[in-house]
C-alpha cells in the first residue's frame, strides 16, 4: 500500500526544543549553550550516513546534556551531518574543521564516513594523539566482496557494531506509472535495466513489464539513486535487489548528468530531479528510501528549514517532498501504533530489511566490549548509551533490536 502524505501528531520528542535557528542543527551543538562548537582533540567525533544522522545528533545531544564539564576525562560526543543544509547542493564537497587541529572534507554517506575513519588521520593536544574521527554511521553493512572492500573485524581493522533496524523500500511521485506493490524481480530488472520485452511492448517499457496493467505501456521507468558512497544506494541495488553494481541505472535520466551535484541525497524528495521540466512530478521516477527516515520526517519533523515544533523532532527536516512510499509484494511500508506509523513487522523475514551500525576501529585492549575501544563503549556497547534509550530511536522511525544492539562483527 503506497504511503500518502498526512499531517500527523507526532509524539512527544525525547528532549526540549531549544531556540536555534533550524539550519545549525547541522552541526555539533553544545548543549548547554545551544551553539554551534568545534570539538575538542579529546571529544568523540562521528560522521557518515545521512540515514542515521539525526537519531545519532539525537542522542549524542541528550548524553552530552548530561554531562557538566567537557574534559578529556569526560569528553562530549558530537555528530557531523553528510551535508550541511545550507550548502547549494547536498553533494558539493565541503571542507569543515571536524575537530580542533582535524580540518577535512565532510564524508556525504557511509563509505565516505568509513573511508575518513580509515585515513582522516590524528591531532594532538597537551602531548596526547587523538583520531580525527572517532566512528562512522553506516546503513549499510561490511562490504567483504565488492569495492570498497572493509577490512574485518581483526587487528588493524573495524567492527561494525548494530544500532537498530530499517527497511528500504522505493518511492515514487503523486500518479506514478509505477504501481504500488511491484516485486522484488521486477524492480530489479527496473534498477538494473533489465525489463525484457514482453506482452507486444519494447524492453525497458512499463507495458513489457506490466502488460494490460500499464497505465504509460510506452513509457519508460525512470531508475534514479543518491549520491556515490550512501549506504542506502548500496544496500538497497546489492544487497536487496541482488545487482552486481550500484552505479546509476544507464536507463535512468540521471545516467546523463555532468556533474555529480545533480544526484539527489538519499532519503530525500526536494530534489528537481524528481520534476519534469515543466515542474511536475516525473510520473516515471523510482528512488531507494529508507522507511525510518520517511516515518521520522513525515510524521515527526518539522517542515523544511522551519524550527521544529512542540512535540517534533529536534533534528532534521521533511525533505520528502513530492516522493510516496509504495509496499513490495504485498507487504505495506508501515502500520500504525498509537495513531503513529511504524515499520511494518512483516518486513522482518524479507531481504529488503536491514541493521543501520556504528562503525568504530577494532580493539582488543582492557575494557573493550564486543572489540568495541574502551572509550566508546559507553555509548555503543550493548549497556551503553545509544542501545539503552530505545524512545530516542522511535521518534526516529527506527526500531530497536534489543540485546542485539551493540554486537558487532
Amino acid at each position: 500500500m503506497r504511503i500518502m502524505k498526512t499531517l500527523v501528531a507526532a509524539a512527544a520528542a525525547a528532549a526540549t526544543v531549544v531556540a536555534l535557528s533550524a539550519t545549525a542543527l547541522a552541526e555539533p551543538i553544545n548543549p548547554h549553550t545551544g551553539k554551534t562548537v568545534t570539538p575538542n582533540a579529546w571529544d568523540i567525533v562521528g560522521v557518515g550516513s545521512e540515514t542515521i544522522s539525526f537519531v545519532s545528533d539525537q542522542l549524542a545531544y541528550n548524553y552530552d546534556k548530561g554531562v557538566k564539564k567537557d574534559t578529556t576525562k569526560t569528553p562530549y560526543i558530537y555528530e557531523w551531518d553528510a551535508y550541511s543544509p545550507t550548502a547549494k547542493n547536498a553533494t558539493t564537497k565541503e571542507t569543515v574543521t571536524l575537530k580542533a587541529g582535524c580540518k577535512n572534507v565532510r564524508p556525504d554517506g557511509s563509505s565516505a564516513g568509513i573511508t575518513a575513519l580509515e585515513t582522516y588521520g590524528t591531532t594532538k593536544s597537551g602531548g596526547v594523539t587523538y583520531p580525527c574521527v572517532n566512528f562512522a554511521r553506516s546503513s549499510r553493512g561490511r562490504n567483504s566482496t565488492t569495492t570498497p572492500i572493509d577490512p574485518s573485524c581483526a587487528t588493524g581493522g573495524i567492527c561494525f557494531v548494530k544500532l537498530a533496524n530499517d527497511v528500504v523500500t522505493y518511492a515514487t511521485t503523486k500518479g506514478s506509472n509505477a504501481p504500488d506493490n511491484l516485486s522484488t524481480t521486477q524492480l530489479a530488472e527496473i534498477f538494473g535495466c533489465t525489463i525484457p520485452a514482453a506482452h507486444g511492448f519494447a524492453a525497458g517499457t512499463w507495458g513489457a513489464l506490466l502488460g494490460s496493467k500499464a497505465k504509460d505501456p510506452k513509457g519508460k521507468p525512470d531508475p534514479l539513486v543518491p549520491q556515490a558512497g550512501s549506504g542506502t544506494l548500496k544496500f538497497f541495488m546489492e544487497t536487496a535487489l541482488g545487482l552486481k553494481t550500484d552505479t546509476e541505472p544507464l536507463c535512468g535520466t540521471l545516467a546523463k548528468a555532468t556533474r555529480t551535484d545533480q544526484q539527489p541525497e538519499e532519503n530525500e524528495g526536494i530534489n528537481k530531479v524528481f520534476l519534469l521540466k515543466n515542474g511536475k512530478p516525473n510520473p516515471n521516477v523510482l528512488y531507494p528510501f529508507s522507511i525510518a527516515s520517511y516515518v521520522s520526517q513525515e510524521a515527526h519533523s518539522a517542515a523544511l528549514h522551519h524550527k521544529p515544533g512542540k512535540g517534533q523532532n529536534m533534528f532534521g527536516f521533511d525533505e520528502t517532498g513530492v516522493l510516496f512510499l509504495n509496499g513490495i509484494s504485498g507487504i505495506a511500508p508501515t502500520v500504525k501504533s498509537h495513531g503513529l506509523p511504524i515499520i511494518n513487522p512483516k518486513w522482518n523475514a524479507t531481504v529488503f530489511r536491514r541493521y543501520v551500525y556504528d562503525v568504530v576501529p577494532f580493539s582488543s585492549a582492557s575494557g573493550n566490549v564486543n572489540n568495541i575501544p574502551p572509550n566508546l563503549v559507553k555509548f555503543f556497547g550493548p549497556h551503553g548509551y545509544f542501545c539503552t534509550h530505545n524512545s530516542v530511536l522511535q521518534d526516529y522511525g527506527f526500531e530497536p533490536i534489543g540485546s542485539l544492539c551493540g554486537t558487532s562483527s
